[in-house]
């Protein structure tokens, strides 16, 4: 991996992990957990786990990063209830802009995302529950430009959801640990969450070089894990 795309993943767990402690110190983390947070999701059952279910979908499906939705989760729940809860309203995100581009928008996108919904077909297309997954590891890549792509290619819903639910989690437990109020010196838990998403991101990059058969997913995904084509970057020589 290229050492920008480490350095924009570390960039959004530092700058996370400084908002729970504006949180848990000042006044404006306050009202913020207050009018929101504390007010209508902690400490209220079953319809505050519904409610942020019901918000990160939303915000999810039109384009807020899932990242934040799995850190909020970690500081309203437990870092498993937050882990399993930030998934499922970044998979309900991901069904809602799926469904939307499948049903509706494929004469819309067609004209817009038909070259990348094209790559993603030949590129999921003898294994597309694995690949599926193995995109939702990579530490880049657009996830809304991703879902609506799915939506216009061929793959089946049910294996294209099963696969992003299981991509999904590696991340959503990094940003979970970063937002929850676990009782670990907090620099021990930013150590380890950045440990986590190195090792979830370097996993996808090497599973994407390996596994992708000569497929493209995305000429920015390509640039940015170091992956390029031959043809088009080897030095020329000259006899």
């Amino acid at each position: 991996m290229k050492a920008r795309v480490i350095v924009k993943g570390l960039a959004l767990i530092i700058s996370l992990a400084l908002l729970g402690y504006l949180f848990k110190s000042s006044d404006l983390g306050s009202s913020v957990n207050e009018a929101w947070i504390d007010a209508r999701v902690r400490g209220h059952g079953v319809n505050g786990a519904l409610l942020f279910l019901l918000m990160g979908g939303i915000f999810t499906a039109i384009g807020l990063p899932r990242q934040i939705i799995a850190f909020l989760g970690g500081y309203a729940f437990s870092i498993g209830l937050g882990t399993l809860l930030g998934a499922l309203a970044a998979l309900l995100g991901c069904m809602l802009s799926f469904g939307y581009a499948r049903l509706f928008g494929k004469g819309l996108l067609r004209a817009r995302l038909g070259e990348r919904a094209g790559r993603f077909d030949r590129f999921i297309h003898d294994h597309p529950f694995s690949m599926t997954v193995l995109v939702r590891l990579l530490p880049v890549g657009n996830n809304l430009l991703t879902n609506l792509a799915a939506g216009i290619s061929s793959i089946r819903p049910m294996r294209f959801l099963a696969g992003t639910f299981l991509g999904y989690l590696p991340q959503t437990l990094v940003f979970a640990l970063v937002g929850s109020g676990v009782q670990i010196a907090p620099a021990l838990k930013l150590a380890l969450a950045i440990g986590l998403f190195l090792v979830s991101g370097i996993l996808g990059a090497y599973l994407y070089r390996h596994f992708r058969h000569g497929q493209s997913l995305d000429a920015q995904i390509d640039a940015a894990l170091d992956e390029t084509d031959s043809e088009n970057h080897e030095p020329t020589t000259h006899s």
